[in-house]
C-alpha cells in the first residue's frame, strides 16, 4: 500500500512539472450595442468574443498558439461554422546570437495599415553593436523584407526595405518604410512614412503624446495619397476593412484625431474626436466627424465594465450617420 501511495505522489509531481511551462491566458468580451441612424433605422445586437493564448516553453524555446472563439454570426470565415478559429501558431528559439521565429502570425496594426497574417514565415533577429537587424521571409517574394534599427542620439530610427507587387499589375516594386520616435520634454513624437514606387500610394502618420496636468493627450495626423488608404485599427478609429459609416476606409482620405483621457472616481474617462477629410478627386467619398465617449470601470468581481457612446456624422449620408451605445462586460484571465 505504501508503495502505491509513493508511486501516486511521484506521478502527481511529474504531472505538475510537465505542466509547469505551459500557460493559458485570454480575454472574453460580451457586447450589447444599440444604434440609431438619422435615416430612422435602429439596430440592436449582442455578440461575444473570446481569445485564448497558449504558450509552451522549454528553455529559450517557446510555442505560441492563439485561438479565437466568437459567436458564429461574427465570424467571417464560412468554414468555421461554430465560430472557432485557429490564428497565430509559431515557435521562437535562439541559435547563438540570432533569435528565430517561425510559423504563422499577425503583423499587428498601426495608423496607416491594417494588420495581416502571413503563414509559413521566417523571422531572424540579431544585433551588431548598436544596430538591430531583422530579416523576414514568407512563401512569396513580396513577403521578404529587411529591417534596420538604431538610435541617433535621442531619436530611435527604424528603416524597412521590402518588395511588393502592385495589385493592378505583375510589376514588382521596391517599397520602404521609415519610422522615427523621440521624447522632447515629456512630449512623445512618432513619425511613420510608408513610401511606394507605385504612383500615388504613399502614406504618413505623425503622433504626439503627452500630459496636461492629470489629463493624457494624444494627437495624430494621417495622410494618404489618392491611390492609397489609411486602414489601421488604433485609438484613432477602426478603419480596418470598414466599408461604411464614419470610419469607412477611403482612398486619398486624410485623418486627424485627438484623445483626452483621465480618471474620475475610479473610472477611466476618454473622449476621442476623429475627423475624416475625403479626397474630392476620388468618387464615393465623404467627410466624416466622429466622437467617442468611453467610461471604463473595473468591478469587484474581476470583470471590467465599459460604456462607449459614439456619434457619427457622415456628410450627405443619413443611412450611416447616427449614434451608437456599446455596453461591454469583459474579463482577462
Amino acid at each position: 500500500m505504501k508503495k502505491q501511495i509513493i508511486a501516486a505522489a511521484v506521478a502527481a509531481t511529474m504531472t505538475s512539472v510537465a505542466l509547469a511551462d505551459i500557460s493559458i491566458t485570454g480575454t472574453t468580451k460580451i457586447n450589447y450595442t444599440n444604434s440609431e441612424y438619422d435615416s430612422g433605422k435602429t439596430d440592436n445586437a449582442v455578440k461575444n468574443e473570446t481569445d485564448l493564448k497558449v504558450v509552451g516553453k522549454n528553455g529559450d524555446t517557446q510555442v505560441v498558439i492563439s485561438i479565437e472563439a466568437d459567436d458564429a454570426a461574427d465570424n467571417a470565415d464560412a468554414a468555421v461554422a461554430a465560430g472557432l478559429d485557429l490564428e497565430d501558431v509559431y515557435m521562437t528559439t535562439k541559435v547563438g546570437d540570432v533569435a528565430i521565429k517561425v510559423g504563422d502570425w499577425d503583423n499587428g496594426n498601426n495608423f496607416i495599415r491594417a494588420s495581416g497574417r502571413t503563414n509559413n514565415q521566417l523571422q531572424l533577429n540579431t544585433n551588431v553593436g548598436p544596430v538591430s537587424l531583422q530579416y523576414n521571409s514568407g512563401h512569396q517574394a513580396s513577403d521578404d523584407k529587411i529591417t534596420v534599427g538604431t538610435d541617433l542620439g535621442p531619436v530611435a530610427v527604424k528603416y524597412v526595405k521590402q518588395n511588393s507587387t502592385n495589385s493592378t499589375s505583375t510589376a514588382r516594386y521596391e517599397d520602404y518604410e521609415l519610422m522615427a520616435s523621440t521624447n522632447i520634454q515629456g512630449v512623445g513624437i512618432a513619425y511613420h512614412l510608408d513610401s511606394n514606387e507605385a504612383a500615388n500610394t504613399d502614406r504618413t502618420s505623425l503622433e504626439l503624446t503627452g500630459k496636461l496636468g492629470e489629463v493624457g493627450v494624444k494627437f495624430v495626423s494621417i495622410e494618404a495619397d489618392s491611390a492609397a488608404s489609411a486602414d489601421g485599427d488604433t485609438w484613432a478609429g477602426d478603419f480596418e476593412g470598414t466599408t461604411s459609416g464614419g470610419y469607412k476606409k477611403q482612398l486619398g482620405a486624410d485623418i486627424m484625431a485627438v484623445e483626452f483621457a483621465t480618471t474620475m472616481a475610479g473610472n477611466t474617462v476618454k473622449w476621442i474626436h476623429t475627423e475624416v477629410e475625403a479626397d474630392t478627386n476620388v468618387s464615393s467619398t465623404a467627410d466624416a466627424d466622429n466622437n467617442k465617449f468611453i467610461i471604463t470601470r473595473p468591478l469587484a468581481s474581476g470583470a471590467t465594465f465599459e460604456a462607449t457612446y459614439t456619434t457619427m456624422d457622415v456628410k450627405g449620408d443619413t443611412a450611416n450617420s447616427g449614434d451608437t451605445l456599446d455596453l461591454e462586460l469583459s474579463v482577462k484571465f
